[in-house]
């Protein structure tokens, strides 16, 4: 991601201050902190928040809890909220954080209080005009609800603006679960229209089954789009015909959210699904899966960018090539920061949004974004991506230089 504001900042003809001043986070906070377990015993934990910028708003990112969050991934997700929020014309700055744990192997009573003695840590930096925290990797409405109410305790007052991704019932907005899905699928068709393809004839494959990979796949499904692949880490699946999507859906419901054992479609190799021959692909599972050592041998013509991160910079160059039309994850997935912001609006102005009209304004937002990238992509001659990281860091170098900042 470095390497992709750098070039960002020569086109732009930063200066090194300049650089070092919207490359490097404006705050690193490392917590440790201890909570009893369900047996009596403590156990600590580490803990991370940082705040990249606040130069076009409150920080805003999420919380993830995984056993491989560490500081350097936290300050690159930080530093790719900044950029997703400031293509996308949202007045937030980035941030992230997380807790190095397995939430696999805590209780709910153990999640509640990890969550809010996380919280109690940073009670001082999270706010509704601050820091507002979000849903991550392996946390969910569940854990921003405690978050909520945690933080609420503290300041005597019930603040639901202060965290998104909620319940319904403790101010979540309609449409934010499914929203980074949605907003796949809208950037999908419309990089299907501008290449002038039809949706009902194109082939897709969807590597990730998760929350953004399911609903991606679900959308798309609706508006006629056969999806031939989709892959979980328990199975890759092929139809050459076309996956029932909401029949694949029910059966992961009934088989503990695993695809594994689905009888209408082949399995593969999950490596072999980036290499389908189809028209689309999207990598919606972790990052660096398109590499230099496979980026050759990719097939589809267009690539979208559900995960953050999944092509690495070296397959970059292979792809540009190939001729491979590439939504980079900066736009291909800012649904959910959106709809986050749509969800802290409502929350600020005691509001409630219906689903209609958190739709519509996602699908403005988007398009109007995708026809700004890819304008300044065809007039510099440059990737989606280079233009999307061009359009982002100028806007908050910009902010940046004006007299108040």
């Amino acid at each position: 991601m470095l390497a992709r504001f750098n070039k960002a900042a020569d086109m732009l003809r930063l200066s090194q201050e300049e650089r070092h001043r919207l490359s490097r986070p404006a705050k690193q906070i490392l917590l440790n902190f201890s909570i009893t377990l369900d047996n009596g015993s403590e156990k600590n934990f580490e803990g991370y928040r940082v705040i990249h910028s606040t130069v076009l708003g409150p920080s805003k990112g999420g919380i993830r809890y995984d056993t491989e969050v560490n500081i350097d991934e936290v300050k690159a997700l930080a530093a790719w909220m900044t950029w997703k929020s400031a293509l996308v014309g949202i007045p937030f700055g980035g941030a992230k954080g997380g807790i190095n744990c397995d939430p696999s192997k805590l209780s709910r009573t153990e999640l509640e209080k990890l969550t809010r003695a996380y919280t109690q840590a940073l009670a001082d930096t999270f706010g509704p005009h601050k820091d507002v925290p979000a849903p991550d990797l392996g946390t969910g409405p569940d854990e921003m609800g405690w978050l909520m109410d945690e933080f609420s305790l503290l300041h005597g007052k019930i603040i639901h603006a202060v965290v998104t991704g909620k319940h319904l019932y403790a101010g979540g907005s309609l449409g934010r679960v499914e929203a980074t899905g949605r907003g796949v699928s809208i950037i999908t068709l419309l990089a299907l229209d501008k290449l002038k393809k039809r949706s009902t004839t194109t082939t897709v494959a969807i590597q990730g089954f998760g929350n953004v990979g399911l609903h991606t796949a679900l959308f798309l499904w609706e508006q006629g789009v056969k999806v031939v692949a989709v892959s979980d880490v328990s199975a890759a699946l092929f139809n050459a015909d076309g996956i029932d999507i909401p029949d694949l859906i029910a059966y992961a419901g009934r088989n503990d959210r695993s695809i594994y054992g689905y009888y209408h479609a082949y399995p593969i190799l999950h490596n072999e699904l980036l290499t389908l021959p189809v028209d689309v692909l999207i990598p919606a599972a972790r990052e660096n899966v398109i590499t230099a050592a496979n980026a050759a041998a990719i097939k589809a013509g267009i690539i979208v960018e559900a995960a953050n991160g999944p092509t690495s910079a070296d397959a970059d160059k292979i792809l540009r090539e190939k001729q491979i039309f590439v939504v980079p994850d900066i736009l291909a997935n800012a649904g959910g920061v959106i709809v986050s912001y749509f969800e802290w609006l409502q929350n600020v102005k005691n509001e409630t949004w219906n689903i209609l009209e958190v739709n519509s304004k996602l699908e403005e937002i988007l398009e109007k974004s995708f026809r700004e990238v890819y304008a300044t992509a065809r007039n510099s001659n440059d990737s989606l991506r280079d233009a999307a990281y061009l359009l982002a860091v100028k806007r908050v170098a910009s902010a940046q230089q004006a007299p108040d900042n």
